[in-house]
């Protein structure tokens, strides 16, 4: 089973995030096999850390518990929230399978939150700056609740784009860039 989580850091937490840098990828290290994406989100001015994004692949709803919630970073207080979904890899890949590569271009998370009928079940036609893209569903996979995607795109209103406007309650967009180790 696939899942989308997203850590939201709380305010004023950098420090604390730098202190815990080693801790948290030894922590990821263990979930190597299992990630389908992973990556820092960033504020307004692209270089203040507001997040992070993890899509991983483990068995059950209480595993993906368990990961999110056993982080380094999570444990210390760093975040203030985790929003975690079940998620379906439609392009079929990690993100290290990303053709355009770990830099060049601007990267963004967008973050659909669902309302109503389900919306942007479909890969887009343009799949070639997509890094990773699915539906956001509830917790016995059954209900759409939204859609997050990892992309390439000139702008955060090009990034925006990637998904149908009126069809969410909101559209969130998060500067983001590939993580892990170098």
């Amino acid at each position: 089973m696939e899942f989308f989580c997203y850590h939201r850091d709380r305010p004023d937490s950098v420090k604390l995030r730098d202190e815990l840098l080693e801790a948290h990828w030894s922590y990821m290290d263990g979930y190597e096999k299992e990630l389908i994406a992973r990556g820092p989100t960033f504020a307004a001015d692209g270089e203040t850390p507001s997040g992070s994004v993890h899509i991983v692949d483990l068995p059950d709803p209480a595993a993906a518990r368990a990961f999110a919630f056993d982080e380094p970073n999570y444990q210390a207080g760093a975040y203030r929230d985790v929003l975690i979904r079940r998620w379906r890899n439609l392009l079929g890949r990690t993100m290290w399978d990303f053709p355009g590569g770990r830099t060049g271009g601007n990267r963004y998370l967008v973050l659909g939150l669902g309302e109503g009928e389900p919306a942007d079940l479909v890969v887009p036609p343009d799949r070639d700056d997509l890094i990773a893209y699915g539906p956001l569903l509830s917790d016995d996979g059954a209900t759409w609740v939204g859609t997050a995607a990892l992309v390439r795109a000139p702008d955060a209103d090009a990034a925006r784009a990637v998904l149908t406007r009126d069809r969410y309650a909101d559209i969130e967009v998060h500067d983001w860039q590939f993580g892990g180790r170098r």
